[in-house]
This record gives structure tokens, C-alpha cells and sequence, in this order.
């Protein structure tokens, strides 16, 4: 099974999230993408991030439906931070005969080589990048010069094409605590959840 690993924090899950998942599945010729909500993302302050059972009832909420998507929580259930290289190892103990590959933007791709051990995420998952508004995509060549890497050494990226949508998380968090409309910016059924449950509402 060749499967989509989409990895974030999530806070909240919004419509550009879903659309990248669902052309990374299709044009990487995806049998399903899972989302992987970090517990402890080792570039984010603790206090800013939203309880990570809301998040995932969040997921759960934007992804019904689709029976192609669905979300891994083993990151709950890992001490420390959420560091990639790690996840994609412990996926690939528990689920040895499938095939991973990370889905990632072209600005997060420009800086994987200051990730925590890239190298390892290289070896253990094939990319599927998707241009992001103001960032170029890197090549397999441009990334393996960034990377020394080897000529020898498998490197596994693809483009995807996607609609260039300029939404973040953290806008809506923003948009929220002003009091502004969500409308469209995600799935309605997050949006109620998000008014409901008060979210973002004293940043």
C-alpha cells in the first residue's frame, strides 16, 4: 500500500489542508494519506498549541467522508518532540509492507536540511512537494547538493500541482480571536466546532 504521510500541527485543520492531501493522493497515486497530528512539534511554544484531542476531533470532523483519509495518532503516545525521522520509523515498524511517502510544501522542503537527522526521513519516505505561494520547488538534484548527498544514495521526490491557496493556521487563529468569519476557510462542521468549543478566542 503506497501511503500518504501528512504530518502538522493542525491548529486548526483548514481547506488548503485538505486539498493539498487530496491532489498528493491522487497524483502520487496514493492508496490513502494519514494525518499525523504532533504532539510536541519541536519548533512551537507548548502553551500556543491547542489541546491535541481537539485537534484530532477537529481532523475528524474535516476528513468524514473520505475513506481515504484517516488519521494516526501515535504521536499522542510518544514522549518528546514530534520530529519526523522518528515518526517515520516507528510507522514503518508497525506497518512494514507499506510504502510512505511525506507530504510537504516547498518552504518546508527548503528547510529539511536543518531538520533533525533528514537523512534518516530521506531513507525512510519518498516526498511529494507541493509549490507554496512565494517559494520555489527544489529539485532532486538542488536538494541533494543541499543535503551532500551521494549519487548513490536513493532520493525519491515528486511535484505535485496544486491551487495556490494562501490560508495558515495561524491566521484563522487570528481571525478567530477578532471575532472575524471562518466562513470557507474550512469545513463548516470545523468552523461550528471551533465557535462552540470557544477555540482562539483569547489569543
Amino acid at each position: 500500500m503506497r501511503v500518504g504521510i501528512f504530518g502538522g500541527t493542525f491548529d486548526p485543520v483548514h481547506t488548503g489542508h485538505l486539498i493539498l492531501a487530496e491532489q498528493g493522493r491522487e497524483q502520487g497515486r496514493l492508496d490513502e494519506v494519514w494525518f499525523v497530528p504532533a504532539a510536541h512539534p519541536p519548533h512551537k511554544e507548548e502553551p500556543e498549541l491547542t489541546r491535541f484531542e481537539q485537534r484530532v476531533e477537529m481532523l475528524a470532523l474535516a476528513i468524514a467522508g473520505n475513506p481515504a483519509f484517516r488519521i494516526e495518532e501515535l504521536e499522542k503516545e510518544r514522549p518528546g518532540p514530534s520530529y519526523t525521522a522518528d515518526t517515520l520509523a516507528e510507522l514503518r515498524r508497525r506497518y512494514p509492507a507499506h510504502e510512505f511517502w511525506l507530504l510537504i510544501g516547498s518552504d518546508t522542503l527548503l528547510d529539511l536540511p536543518h531538520w533533525y537527522q533528514p537523512l534518516r526521513v530521506l531513507e525512510q519516505a519518498g516526498l511529494l512537494v507541493m509549490a507554496r505561494p512565494g517559494s520555489a520547488v527544489l529539485t532532486a538534484e538542488q536538494l541533494r547538493e543541499r543535503l551532500h548527498l551521494p549519487e548513490q544514495t536513493p532520493l525519491h521526490l515528486q511535484r505535485i500541482e496544486v491551487p495556490q491557496l494562501d490560508i495558515s493556521s495561524r491566521d484563522l487563529r487570528r481571525r478567530a480571536a477578532a471575532g472575524r468569519s471562518l466562513r470557507y476557510f474550512l469545513p463548516r462542521a470545523v468552523e461550528c466546532y471551533i465557535h462552540e468549543k470557544r477555540l482562539y478566542r483569547l489569543l
